[in-house]
């Protein structure tokens, strides 16, 4: 951490209450989030001392500057009461790897050397975030006792698909806690928990870049801390076609989910079954928009794949599984189904190659993309028709047959 920094932050003596954004070039959304955060700290926490830190990872567009302007026009129209304490705005480059996991690790060290009891992280490119997020991710922090506060949103129903093919039902049937987004963004936090991911030593792998979110979860989950989730209605940013954009990000988040089966299979393998967690903030409908999807493109990118990477395929998975895939490539557009039961037995033996390391983890992780892409075009074609409670439910399903074939990754992970 850089000297003038830590010299900041000891000058504040201490804070109940500190907020990290992380960011890189958000300067069209950078100012609300910070306005949306003053204003919630002021209405719900007016006698806390709060500290904010925008930890920037090098933006060129201006972010820094909006978020050094930023204020509360006028707090007698918008507030509840003023705050007996004003929040401390700190603005900070980070240094490291890039990606969230430097900034998380400076907000991390600030919270240590604030002795802060309750801590959130929002990403900087919300477009929806209100002033009652900060009342739903640090209350049950700082009044209730948990440790970690996981979002819980209203998405579109072809949203966030990495979430609800891949990484929700394994993290639920793997570790036994129900949080629906592992990967979400937004967190709340103890300042003893703070510290103790400080203790780990991720921060200079490829966790840091993109899978800091999910590790901060399984972590949270694994050693034994109070975990929630909290209701925070719409999450609306920037939002990606499921079949564009994937690059990296995909095998990151992959690689990471899988890295942690390995440091804690003795914990997983003794898991039976699912348990809800405790969920704060009151459900309501949202209007959300609507996420553009090329279902071709990926029934397309599904195809080049069995023609290309029956090779690596080959290693990874049985005899049946593959001629199961073969068969599939052979459909038509209006035929083409990539079944439930399949796709966990496909995800199940991904994970036991890179756990055995027999094949090059990132060739394996980005053979892996085509599959995906054609369980997601799969699901969608099913639920075209369907309302978001009826997706739900289907997400439900995939999860249960999940833990239904879990032996059957035990088995094989020997």
């Amino acid at each position: 951490m850089e000297r003038s920094l830590q010299n900041q932050l000891q000058e504040i003596k201490g804070t109940d209450i500190l907020i990290g954004i992380p960011s890189y070039n958000n300067v069209r959304t950078i100012g609300h989030v910070v306005r949306a955060v003053m204003a919630g700290l002021a209405k719900y926490f007016p006698g806390a001392k709060a500290v904010m830190i925008n930890s920037d990872g090098g933006s060129t567009d201006g972010t820094q500057e909006v978020v050094r302007e930023v204020h509360i026009e006028d707090y007698k129209t918008i507030l509840t009461s003023h705050p007996v304490y004003p929040t401390h705005k700190i603005v900070t480059p980070y240094h490291g790897i890039p990606g969230k996991g430097s900034a998380f690790r400076m907000i991390f060290e600030a919270a240590k050397i604030l002795k802060a009891k309750a801590c959130a992280v929002v990403d900087s490119d919300l477009r929806s975030i209100t002033p009652e997020w900060m009342e739903l991710l640090l209350t049950p922090v700082y009044k209730e006792g948990f440790d970690y506060v996981a979002p819980l949103y209203a998405r579109h129903k072809f949203d966030g698909t990495i979430t609800n093919s891949i990484v929700y039902p394994l993290t639920r049937t793997l570790y036994g806690k129900r949080v629906r987004q592992p990967i979400g963004g937004d967190f709340g936090f103890s300042g003893k928990l703070a510290e103790f991911y400080l203790t780990q030593n991720v921060w200079e792998t490829d966790v840091a870049r993109f899978g800091i979110d999910i590790w901060m979860t399984t972590l949270a989950i694994t050693e034994g801390h109070k975990v929630c989730q909290s209701y925070l209605g719409a999450k609306i940013h920037d939002a990606k076609d499921p079949g564009s954009d994937l690059g990296p990000m995909f095998t990151q988040v992959v690689s990471s989910v899988f890295s942690l089966m390995k440091a804690y299979e003795h914990l997983w393998k003794k898991v039976k079954e699912s348990q809800p967690i405790p969920t704060f903030g009151f459900h309501y409908e949202v209007g959300l928009e609507p996420v553009s999807v090329n279902v071709e493109r990926m029934i397309e990118n599904f195809r080049l794949g069995v023609q290309g990477l029956m090779e690596i395929w080959r290693k990874g998975l049985l005899p049946e599984t593959v001629g199961w895939l073969e068969s599939i490539g052979r459909l038509s557009n209006e035929a083409f189904s990539f079944p439930q039961d399949l796709w966990v037995r496909v995800v199940y033996d991904f994970a036991i190659a890179h756990h055995q390391g027999s094949i090059h983890r990132e060739h394996l992780l980005k053979s892996m993309i085509p599959l995906y892409l054609g369980r997601v075009a799969s699901f969608i074609r099913e639920n075209r028709d369907s309302s978001a409670d009826e997706v739900e439910k289907k997400i439900e399903f995939l999860c249960k047959t999940f833990e239904e074939m879990k032996p059957y990754l035990i088995e094989r992970w020997k």
